[in-house]
């Protein structure tokens, strides 16, 4: 079984592409920090995350650079070679469904209400990526 979850912050606002059909695509890093530190070491991991479809058009329309999430996916190797030969290793987790981890309080342009969470819109259960 692979399967992934992890609750950190995004370390800036997902980069969002779409491909030649249409489909959109999200990918972004969040900061994990670690359960226990130990001296010299950092406080926090960071993760490549990505995700597609529904999935990717949710994070492209709610979530920014600073923004708590909760994800659960699955960890996938994305190796490749470069045209010069050299072998790069990489890993990603490909984002299966992901929550909001806390409200966000700013009084910024963020649509949220008293409570600090965001304003889901009426109508928008055709595009959550859990339905």
């Amino acid at each position: 079984m692979n399967l992934v979850i992890q609750m950190g912050r995004f370390t800036k606002d997902p980069d969002i592409r779409y491909t030649q059909d249409g489909k959109v695509i999200a990918r972004g890093n969040l900061a994990v920090n670690r359960r226990f530190k130990q001296d010299g070491q950092p406080d926090a991991d960071f993760f490549t995350v990505v995700a597609f479809g529904k999935t990717a058009d949710f994070i492209s329309k709610y979530f920014k650079q600073g923004m708590k999430a909760v994800i659960t996916g699955e960890l996938r190797n994305n190796n490749y070679t470069d045209k010069d030969g050299v072998k790069h290793y990489n890993n990603e987790i490909l984002i299966n469904n992901i929550e909001f981890a806390e409200s966000k309080r700013a009084g910024e342009s963020n649509n949220t209400d008293d409570t600090g969470f965001i304003n889901i819109p009426e109508g928008i259960d055709e595009e959550l990526p859990f339905n």
